[in-house]
Parts: structure tokens; sequence; C-alpha cells
């Protein structure tokens, strides 16, 4: 049976450019990994194919290469990171489940204490672009993984789509799919919520 591990997911991240990497990501089936995903729209200074010549940063940057503000910006909102997940004490399999971390509002898909979020929730794994091409549990729609494997951003993308609401239009985010909050729950339940929606694509296509 799964044992107690939260693995969390992109939260915050420094500049990576100045180098901050943050706390690496434990690899012990008995840590609670539990990571934030901030729900952000585009940055207000980020270039879209919208309202600029020159090409989106996203398509011309590396990961490494780019600002602090444009890495948050990559954040699409849907608060996947922010389900609790557990880890198979044999295997090291990570499987994702509909409960939502303690942080976690489930109608915003936002974190309620993003600020403080790594002093509430210590094991809280901060991203970065190392961490990004490390962590094979990072969900498929994210967009750190996604351009980290040289795919393009998807249509409901609020950096492509120009809207932070087409995450939750499209069936992307959590948005009335938690079941409950990790609080609410023993965590001896825990694993009658492993569920496999959180790592997949969305059903629905472009409208």
């Amino acid at each position: 049976m799964p044992e107690r591990s939260r693995v969390g997911d992109p939260g915050v991240v420094a500049d990576a450019a100045a180098g901050d990497a943050g706390p690496a990501a434990s690899t012990s089936a008995e840590r609670r990994a539990r990571r934030r995903t901030r729900a952000t729209s585009a940055s207000p200074t980020a270039p879209t194919p919208g309202n600029s010549l020159e090409p989106p940063f996203w398509r011309v940057k590396s990961l490494d290469a780019m600002t602090a503000d444009e890495w948050e910006s990559l954040c699409d909102g849907c608060a996947r990171c922010c389900l609790v997940k557990l880890e198979d004490e044999d295997s090291g399999e990570v499987h994702f489940t509909d409960l939502g971390c303690k942080l976690l509002d489930a109608r915003t898909c936002r974190c309620l204490d993003y600020r403080r979020r790594q002093r509430r929730v210590p094991d809280c794994v901060r991203l970065t672009p190392e961490a990004v091409r490390s962590l094979s549990w990072l969900p498929v729609t994210c967009a750190y993984r996604v351009l980290a494997e040289g795919s393009e951003l998807a249509w409901w993308h609020p950096l492509v789509s120009g809207s932070p609401d087409t995450v939750h239009e499209a069936g992307v985010s959590v948005r009335g799919r938690v079941a409950a909050s990790e609080l609410d729950l023993p965590i001896e339940l825990w694993p009658e919520h492993i569920a496999r929606w959180p790592n997949r694509p969305p059903r629905r296509s472009r409208r």
C-alpha cells in the first residue's frame, strides 16, 4: 500500500537565472513532499502572440534563461500539483489523489497562504529548471514539463489564450474535482482516493 508521502508541484520560483535552486526534493518514501502551484495568469509584461511582433519568451528562451516573472507566469494555475500524492514504499511509484493540500482553495485553485507556504509546509518543494528536468511526477499538462520536453504550450494556457479562465474551461484545473482536504480524512484513508485524471490530458478539445 502506498505510504504517506506527498509530492508537491511547481510552485514559486526564484529567478532561475540568478541561480536560486531552492530546496531539493527528497526521494525518501517517508518524506511528505508537497508542492503548491501558484494560480497566476500571464505576466503583464510577458509578450504574447497577440500584443507583440516578437515571438513569445517561452519559444525563444530556455527555462534557465527566463526571468523570475517569466518563470512564474508559466504556471497555468491548474493546482494539480497541489493535490496530495502518495509514493509506494516498495516500487517508489507516485500516485495522484483527489485530496487537496491543506492550503489549497479548491474553488479558486489558489494557495491560501502562498507567501508563507514553505513556512507552514516545510517540505513544500520549489521548482527550478534543474528540478523540472529531474522530477518524473510532474503532471503531463504542466507547462514546465511540456517546455522541458520540447513541446508547445496548449491553447488553454493563460499565456496563449490571454485569459486565466481557459485552464478551467478546458477541464485542466482541479476546480470541482477535489474530493476533500487532506485535513478532512485520516491518512489511513488517503489510498482510497488515488485517482488517474490528475496526470492525464483534458478530454475537452478547443471550443
